[in-house]
């Protein structure tokens, strides 16, 4: 039986989350036109050479009425006509399950070549209608009853567990955001790049930053946000077919858990353990054994900080810290580009924008440029090793890559 073939990225591309395309009079089309052409110009290959095409999507049918969007991709660019393309949905994990189907196609030598975009709209209803649209991700009629808004009152959740085990400390929580809003000052595409956020911290004002549900405040959470990513794929066979190619990075390793819908299922389960979502850290070290990679190898980490709860549990799931000890990381700067592990050089969903089928592909994207030195002003120095945490619903799905320079 042969070997698997790597998988390499070619080149990627990411719209500015700072814009609002319904305001532009822009639909999904133009959407995927900018990305599709913008990702394959940037990987110097054409349609006709893309042998597969995955696309992430989470919630095109609620905010704009628009399903098979497998088919997009195709309708807004003729090389791409007769390629075959599907459509992922895994809430916000949608983009990192249209990656893993994508290697998934090049390892088993089904295709040498695989564009990947995801692309969402979100600002086509009213923010409250957003909120509900977004809710679809939670265990429909058994969880949320009593929230005002589903995903700040499920995170919330989290944030009791942790206080329950542990102890939490609002601060903590501000300090993630205000590092991730900092960072995304210096990203280009951040959505919140030219934001004036006021003082977080324990001396903040609490009516510039009021609870949006139980502890949840308003800067805890990423935004609502337009946007697409996209990466180009290829394997080992690809590249000696065009040897004037050469990769940015390399998929080192990947790691993929799935687990039941219910937030409270998953706290009872592991209510017991010293992780609070124990999937969560298997997933993460899954990523790690297949790139044969410790924690300490890693140079960066693109994390899923829809809330700022979800970033405080990647902290101390990936081995930063002991369990329920995230404060500490947070508290020596660790995190801080600069410090012992960057996490969200970018700004992450809370300051770069999360439009949700493409936040998956994006972390990839950011993981890329950072190994391969172009990441412009949020460049990590030195990285040659960075990680990615995506995970879908209250963890639902969970998946984790390792990029590492070419």
């Amino acid at each position: 039986m042969s070997k698997p073939s790597n998988v390499w990225i070619l080149g990627g591309y990411q719209t500015d989350f700072a814009r609002n395309l319904t305001r532009e009079g822009k639909d999904f089309a133009d959407l995927a036109t900018e990305v599709v052409d913008g990702t394959l110009a940037a990987s110097g290959v054409d349609a006709e050479e893309i042998g597969v095409v995955h696309v992430g999507n989470a919630f095109g049918q609620l905010f704009a009425g628009q399903g098979q969007l497998g088919a997009m991709p195709a309708t807004v660019n003729d090389g791409l006509w007769g390629v075959p393309s599907s459509r992922h949905e895994a809430a916000c994990a949608s983009g990192s399950i249209a990656v893993l189907a994508a290697m998934a196609d090049l390892r088993a030598g089904n295709y040498d070549s695989a564009l990947v975009v995801g692309v969402e709209l979100e600002k086509t209803v009213s923010g409250d209608q957003a909120a509900h649209h977004l809710g679809a991700a939670a265990w429909a009629g058994h969880e949320g009853d009593d929230a005002t808004f589903m995903w700040p009152y499920m995170f919330s959740k989290v944030a009791d567990e942790y206080d329950r085990r542990y102890g939490i400390d609002q601060q903590h929580l501000s300090r993630i955001a205000e590092i991730n809003f900092a960072n995304a000052k210096l990203n280009p595409n951040a959505q919140t790049r030219g934001w004036d956020v006021p003082d977080l911290g324990p001396a903040g004002d609490p009516a510039l930053n009021p609870p949006v549900d139980g502890r949840v405040r308003r800067f805890d959470c990423s935004q609502i946000t337009d946007g697409g990513s996209g990466i180009v794929l290829v394997s080992d066979a690809f590249l000696v077919r065009h040897p004037d190619l050469r990769p940015l990075a390399r998929m080192a390793g990947w790691g993929h858990q799935t687990v039941g819908l219910g937030l409270q299922q998953k706290l009872d389960r592991a209510a017991d353990q010293p992780y609070v979502m124990p999937h969560l850290r298997r997933a993460v070290h899954d990523a790690f054994d297949r790139a044969q990679i410790g924690l300490d190898d890693l140079d960066a980490l693109e994390t899923h900080d829809c809330f700022t709860p979800s970033e405080y549990i990647a902290i101390d799931h990936i081995g930063l810290t002991e369990p329920g000890e995230s404060w500490k990381a947070i508290e020596n700067g660790d995190i801080e580009i600069g410090g012992r592990l960057p996490i969200n050089p970018s700004g992450g969903l809370i300051g770069g924008g999360h439009p949700v089928g493409a936040s998956g592909i994006r972390m990839v994207l950011d993981a890329t440029k950072q190994v391969s030195g172009t990441a412009g002003d949020y460049q990590v120095e030195g990285a040659d090793t960075v990680g990615t945490l995506n995970f879908g619903g209250s963890t639902a799905t969970t998946v984790s890559f390792v990029v590492t320079a070419s």
